[in-house]
């Protein structure tokens, strides 16, 4: 997976590829001596997060229903404020 990040129109955006470029397949296929124990060690993880779905269902479902039921308290004035924040146009 590859992750580029880019402006657009003066806002940021962030990209995500299911294709690595061609010199990181390079280096998939011949590791240097140091980096083939971390390709070892965190091949495992690699595979498991690859199995695991985009997003998790369930969690969205059960966070819907307790922002429903006023159970999980929302801000939208504090989210708006950290929204332009991040973006850059805090006033």
């Amino acid at each position: 997976m590859r992750i580029s990040t880019g402006n657009v129109d003066g806002m940021a955006v962030q990209r995500v590829s299911e294709q690595a470029p061609a010199e990181a397949a390079e280096a998939v296929h011949a590791p240097a001596p140091q980096t083939a124990l971390q390709s070892a060690v965190l091949q495992p993880a690699l595979k498991a997060m690859s199995e695991m779905p985009e997003i998790d269902q369930e969690k969205v479902a059960a966070l819907r229903d307790a922002l429903a039921k006023g159970e999980l308290p929302f801000n939208a004035a504090k989210l708006a404020g950290l929204i332009q924040r991040f973006h850059g146009s805090e006033k």
